[in-house]
C-alpha cells in the first residue's frame, strides 16, 4: 500500500480497516473530520514528532512593558527555518534566553577578553595559558557561568496557549527596555498542509480508525435494540464500548513510546 498523503486518505483507509465498503460503517463525513482534527491536535501536542523546537527574535514595545506581559501573536515567523510555521502554531514557549547586564558582551566584558587573550594563547603555545590547556578556560568560564546565575538568574516563564501571553517573574519597567531584542524558544505544531508524512504515521492512524469507530458506535447505540429484517440486531453500544478500550490503549501507548519525556526541574 501506497503511504498516505492526505486528510481524505488517511479517513478513507480508516473506514475500509472498520470494514467498508463490506459493511456500512454508520458516520457522517462531517463526523470524520472532526475525530480527524481531535487526533491531530493530540498528535501535535503530545508526539515527538508532532511539532519541533523554534527560535523567535521579539523587540521589546512600551504596550509590552506597561502590560507586563508579551503577546505570542506579534512574534511573527521564527528565525533559522523554512518551514512554513509561525508565532500561531505556538505550542509551548520553553525559555526566553538570559537578558541584562551579564548577559551584553562587549570588548570590556571578562568573556570577551579571555576569548581574545587566554583562547588566542591556548592555540598559539604562548605564556603562561599553553601550559595549561583547555582545562583552566573551561574552569573559568565554568565559574563566570555561576556568578551570572547567581546574581542574574534566568527569568521564570509563564505562558498559556490559551491567553497567548509570554509572561516573566520580573520588575518589566527596571529590567527591560523599549527596543531591547529578546530571543525566545518555543515549540511550534508541524503543519499537515506542509508535512503530508503526518498522515502516515502508524499512531495517527491506528487513534484515527479508534475515533471513528468509536463515534460509529456512539451513533449505532441510539437505535440499541432495534430488530432489522431478517433478525439482526443493532450493537451500537458494544461497538462504542471495544472503541473506548482501544482508545484508552492507544492513548497509553502514546504516552509511553511518543511522548517526550519531561525534563527535570532545574533550580
Amino acid at each position: 500500500m501506497s503511504s498516505l498523503k492526505s486528510r481524505d486518505e488517511l479517513i478513507d483507509y480508516s473506514l475500509r480497516k472498520l470494514g467498508s465498503p463490506v459493511i456500512e460503517i454508520n458516520v457522517d463525513r462531517q463526523q470524520c473530520e472532526d475525530r480527524l482534527d481531535e487526533a491531530l491536535e493530540l498528535f501535535a501536542e503530545r508526539h515527538f514528532d508532532g511539532s519541533e523546537r523554534e527560535l523567535f527574535v521579539y523587540t521589546v514595545t512600551q504596550d509590552d512593558i506597561d502590560n507586563k506581559y508579551i503577546n505570542t501573536n506579534s512574534l511573527g515567523a521564527p528565525i533559522g527555518t523554512t518551514s512554513k510555521v509561525s508565532d500561531k502554531d505556538i505550542l509551548s514557549v520553553v525559555r526566553v534566553f538570559q537578558f541584562g547586564e551579564f548577559a551584553n558582551i562587549n570588548m570590556f566584558d571578562v568573556r570577551y577578553q579571555m576569548a581574545l587573550m587566554d583562547y588566542f594563547g591556548i592555540n598559539r603555545g604562548l605564556g603562561f595559558n599553553s601550559s595549561q590547556g583547555l582545562a583552566r578556560y573551561d574552569s573559568t568560564k565554568r565559574y563566570i557561568s555561576m556568578i551570572q546565575d547567581f546574581f542574574q538568574p534566568e527569568h521564570t516563564v509563564k505562558f498559556s496557549k490559551i491567553t497567548n501571553r509570554i509572561s516573566l517573574d520580573m520588575n518589566w519597567s527596571v529590567e527591560l527596555a523599549v527596543g531591547k531584542n529578546l530571543l525566545i524558544e518555543a515549540f511550534v505544531k508541524l503543519s499537515s498542509v506542509e508535512f503530508s508524512e503526518i498522515f502516515d504515521d502508524i499512531w495517527l492512524k491506528k487513534y484515527i480508525t479508534a475515533l471513528i469507530k468509536q463515534q460509529w458506535g456512539q451513533n449505532m447505540s441510539k437505535f440499541e435494540g432495534v430488530q432489522l429484517p431478517g433478525g439482526v440486531q443493532m450493537r451500537g453500544a458494544e461497538i462504542m464500548a471495544e472503541a473506548k478500550e482501544e482508545v484508552v490503549a492507544i492513548e497509553e501507548e502514546l504516552k509511553l513510546t511518543y511522548e517526550v519525556p519531561i525534563d527535570f526541574m532545574k533550580g
